[in-house]
């Protein structure tokens, strides 16, 4: 169906409006955060390369497509869903240092701002400082980043590819714009599809459930008894932050959690993780948890807390109840709220219309690109799914977009 004439007419006003303010940013003096942050982001009608999520994996990509000579916001544009900069990192609680996270690599080309992650406060929140430094590197290298822009669907017209989405509009909630392109990059990440296993009788717990992505401060549940689910750093650390606060705290996890002795994750366990992931994402297999490759960090905090008996799991119980939850043997544990910190999925859901899942539930990918649909790449999947591999792979999905467009 022919796309309506308005808002046609409003993407070459927006393309306008934003050369104008461009050129303005450009000779007077600003704040980078209101230029990049504001929620402006009118579409161009095409492009060659459109590249969905500003994170880690997105960024990679754009800044080795401007590399190789593409130009942003004429031969790609990238868009995100977030209202600021970071991407995930953005939405995590303030409590999640930068100390405590799992390690965060600098984005390529980063030591030309002077910035690098392994020298910034590691005591300030993570989402603090990874947002001022993507700030910055966004603007730093002119990557255009549009904003806040959410990807309703990915279909095909003819030979072509159009990206709808939804982006602002002061008298419409959900208004539509169209990006007719030749390839796609998908690098949505995980944040906006928390996996929660199913358990029988989850409808019925007359507590709080809350996801990972949902979870914003350990004062929320104060004088509270809390199980916490999972065996990640998330869940480890939320069993610190609440101790403190929580009346009882249980941790549960669905396998033996493996710490590593040295603070940094393990070069073998990063080979291994990266070996599985790509093994999965070739044979289309759902991906395997990234912790469950590499183990868990001891830090002297992890150390303190597993030798004062706080980090110590119990196997997953086998049914919730209203009141608490149950394990096999009959044991129960009475909780005022379970926190989820289970993990995540790759957030596909855009890419439906196109049909890239096999019947095993996965997408086969095959050098970078979905096998189904080599118009399609993944960054930021499988493999290159933590900071252990993204980098790197952007580098290599950059140069096979650019092969698929010559």
């Amino acid at each position: 169906m022919r796309r309506p004439a308005h808002k046609q007419t409003r993407n070459l006003a927006g393309s306008l409006a934003w050369a104008t303010r461009a050129t303005r940013d450009s000779i007077l003096p600003h704040d980078p955060a209101v230029c990049l942050e504001s929620p402006v982001s009118l579409l161009p009608p095409s492009t060659q390369v459109v590249i969905i999520g500003a994170g880690q994996a997105g960024l990679s990509v754009a800044y080795f497509l401007r590399r190789f000579e593409l130009e942003p916001g004429v031969d790609f544009v990238v868009v995100d869903r977030g209202p600021g900069t970071g991407g995930a990192w953005q939405h995590r609680w303030s409590a999640l240092t930068l100390g405590s996270a799992h390690r965060v690599a600098d984005l390529p080309g980063m030591t030309e701002l002077g910035l690098s992650f392994e020298t910034a406060d590691h005591h300030r929140p993570a989402r603090d400082i990874v947002a001022e430094y993507y700030r910055a590197y966004e603007q730093h290298f002119g990557l255009q980043v549009k904003r806040p822009v959410e990807v309703m669907s990915v279909f095909n017209r003819g030979a072509d590819l159009v990206v709808n989405a939804r982006t602002p509009d002061e008298h419409d909630d959900d208004y539509r714009e169209e990006i007719v392109t030749r390839l796609v990059v998908n690098a949505s990440g995980t944040w906006q599809a928390p996996f929660v296993p199913y358990v029988p009788g989850i409808g019925d717990f007359r507590g709080r459930q809350v996801h990972t992505n949902g979870y914003v401060s350990a004062e929320e549940f104060r004088d509270q008894s809390v199980v916490v689910v999972g065996g990640g750093t998330s869940a480890i650390g939320f069993m610190l932050e609440l101790e403190p606060v929580a009346s009882d705290l249980t941790w549960v996890t669905r396998r033996p959690v493996e710490f590593a002795d040295d603070e940094r994750l393990s070069m073998e366990g990063g080979v291994r993780a990266v070996t599985e992931q790509d093994a999965a994402a070739r044979a289309g297999r759902p991906l395997p948890s990234i912790v469950h490759g590499t183990g868990v960090a001891k830090t002297r905090r992890i150390a303190a807390g597993i030798e004062r008996g706080l980090l110590v799991a119990r196997p997953m119980f086998s049914r919730i109840e209203p009141e608490g939850v149950r394990w096999a043997d009959g044991s129960f544990q009475r909780a005022d709220a379970i926190i989820w910190a289970t993990g995540f999925r790759p957030e596909l859901r855009h890419l439906a219309p196109l049909r890239l899942h096999n019947r095993g539930g996965g997408v086969t990918v095959r050098n970078g690109a979905a096998q189904a649909d080599p118009r399609i790449f993944l960054a930021g999947y499988g493999p290159q799914a933590s900071t252990i591999g993204a980098n790197r792979a952007g580098r290599a999905v950059a140069r096979q977009v650019v092969a698929a467009l010559s």
